[in-house]
């Protein structure tokens, strides 16, 4: 009998995904202040879907409503997307408090 794996990354992408509709601008350590739109956030991290000048591995430092600056890495890349996870989890409240922020349309965020 096998005991049970760590949590890996891809285990962690099983967090609930909403979609959104925002633009921030990214920190990024080589590159200086890149734009970027998040089309979907959890609370593990995010995906925008402009992203000709990433590559995996590359760190950005985001600044989002109610959490304010918070760090994340690529980690995948694949034609104009990219996948990025926080550097920390979003507690429960406020990221909940985050999604009413930039999702103000109740339909399109996931029942609670």
């Amino acid at each position: 009998m096998s005991a049970g794996a760590q949590l890996s990354v891809t285990d962690q992408r099983r967090m609930a995904r909403h979609p959104v509709d925002h633009p921030v601008i990214a920190e990024h350590y080589g590159k200086g202040d890149m734009r970027m739109h998040i089309a979907n956030i959890s609370a593990n991290g995010f995906m925008i879907d402009d992203a000709e000048n990433i590559a995996r591995g590359e760190r950005v430092v985001v600044r989002l409503p109610v959490i304010g600056r918070i760090e994340a890495y690529c980690i995948w890349c694949r034609d104009n997307r990219a996948g990025f996870q926080f550097e920390r989890i979003i507690r429960v409240d406020d990221f909940l408090s985050l999604i009413d922020t930039i999702q103000p349309n109740p339909r399109l965020r996931k029942m609670r």
